[in-house]
């Protein structure tokens, strides 16, 4: 109750249920391409889509990670007692944001045939990648700075705006996948197209809210540039991480399967990883919602409402996770036809996708104690989190599929995501007693 009468709760569900459909909305950007290339192209260009899509998935966490990581150092400072350092913050996560998408635009372009290879892809999966990859990367510079304005705009307050951005931009990928890959049609190149120029519109409705609110970034750093930069980087490593670590899932599981069960298991895959990754963002937008007020409770000194804060997020995100995780078990014999499979892939999705569920509590469990650390500037046990998991998923990958054939490969998913909510809840009860240790320290001396 003490919640409610101070007002957490409230600016909680204000923060949190915007972010939450932004970022399903980010993720319904591949599933919108894959729907229409799936039904127009069959089941190698639904797969093609999955494969290639860690490539755009590592454009866009770019940008989130440089984003949330100077928002977050810039409402630590607005409600610090230095508050003029928030709009330097600002200024050098615009210029960083400018470095990556101008840097990002050539990488991925030149590099995507290595890594499409890579990634299992061979014959049509892998021509269809190509294409769609080489237009996606000459967008880029959209998609990082769309990305990237969108936690600032939260921060700012304008998380309505913010949500506003995404579905401005979802609405017009739709809208150009139908005209491009239906009507006219251009195939894969089509909806690279659509995703691009929808990501430019997210930028022109962050863009005009920043102009309209006189939010100017300070480009004056005096000496402390490379400080100002440094911090920002270290601090953008893990929402970079959190946005990015189901992409690694992708990759290995993907390059798993293609050894243990050919084209088949990477067709299976697909639907999969579309159905799933709208629950993974509907869980990184209740972690992403709920940073601003963990940030600026940590920023004032109020360590204790920072914490209520991130307990409200994991009540709050484990309730949306066993939501979600009935609704697709309901469905879990009919999502793949959605995207135009075949009736075997269909079939064998049924079987396996239930494996996938299993994860989902642990999954919110671990963004809400990730978010919560890197919103308190504790960006070492972040880190372990972020990036223990996809390390724990390769050892799994490494003799599970050994043992199991194609289902220790599935097996391997849930197991990797168990083992670092047990982790994330060890290093929240590390975290705990050490503050409260610090705050009772004044009252025995």
């Amino acid at each position: 109750m003490e919640k409610i009468k101070n007002g957490l709760g409230r600016e909680f569900f204000r923060y949190v249920l915007p972010s939450m459909l932004a970022f399903a909305l980010s993720g319904i950007y591949s599933i919108a391409d894959g729907f229409f290339v799936g039904n127009e192209l069959g089941d190698n260009a639904l797969t093609a889509i999955n494969v290639a899509y860690p490539l755009t998935a590592f454009i866009q966490a770019a940008g989130t990670g440089i984003g949330m990581g100077g928002a977050v150092l810039y409402t630590i400072s607005a409600n610090s007692a230095a508050p003029e350092r928030k709009d330097r913050f600002f200024g050098m996560a615009v210029l960083l944001l400018v470095a990556a998408g101008v840097l990002l635009t050539f990488a991925v372009f030149f590099a995507s045939p290595f890594f499409l290879r890579l990634f299992g892809a061979e014959g049509q999966i892998y021509d269809y990648g190509e294409e769609y990859m080489r237009f996606i990367a000459l967008g880029a510079l959209f998609q990082v700075f769309g990305t990237g304005l969108t936690p600032f705009i939260r921060n700012m307050g304008g998380t309505v705006t913010a949500m506003a951005a995404m579905i401005a931009g979802f609405v017009t990928n739709i809208v150009l996948d139908y005209a491009f890959v239906w009507l006219i049609p251009w195939g894969m190149t089509g909806a690279a197209v659509a995703t691009v120029i929808g990501q430019a519109v997210t930028l022109a409705v962050c863009v005009g809210y920043l102009i309209v609110r006189r939010q100017k970034p300070s480009f004056r750093f005096g000496g402390a540039a490379g400080r100002t930069a440094g911090k920002t980087l270290l601090l953008a490593l893990s929402p970079f991480g959190l946005t990015f670590s189901p992409q690694f899932t992708l990759i290995f599981v993907n390059i798993a399967a293609a050894a243990a069960g050919g084209d088949f298991a990477l067709n299976c895959y697909a639907p999969v990883s579309y159905a799933i990754s709208v629950v993974l963002l509907l869980l990184q937008g209740v972690s992403d919602g709920c940073q601003p007020l963990v940030s600026r409770e940590y920023g004032r000194g109020k360590p204790a409402s920072a914490r209520s804060v991130r307990n409200m997020a994991f009540l709050f995100a484990v309730g949306i996770s066993l939501v979600c995780a009935v609704v697709m078990f309901l469905v879990r014999n009919v999502i793949s036809g959605v995207f135009g499979a075949s009736a075997e892939v269909s079939a064998e999705v049924g079987r396996i996708l239930p494996v996938f569920i299993a994860g989902f509590v642990f999954v919110a469990f671990s963004r809400i104690a990730t978010a919560f650390f890197y919103a308190t500037d504790s960006s070492r046990r972040a880190y372990i989190i972020i990036y223990g998991e996809p390390v724990c998923l390769l050892v799994l990958l490494l003799f599970l599929p050994r043992l199991l054939g194609v289902f220790g490969v599935w097996l391997a998913v849930p197991l990797s995501q168990a083992v670092l909510a047990l982790v994330g809840a060890l290093l929240i009860l590390l975290y705990d007693r050490r503050e409260k240790k610090k705050q009772s320290q004044p009252e025995n001396v």
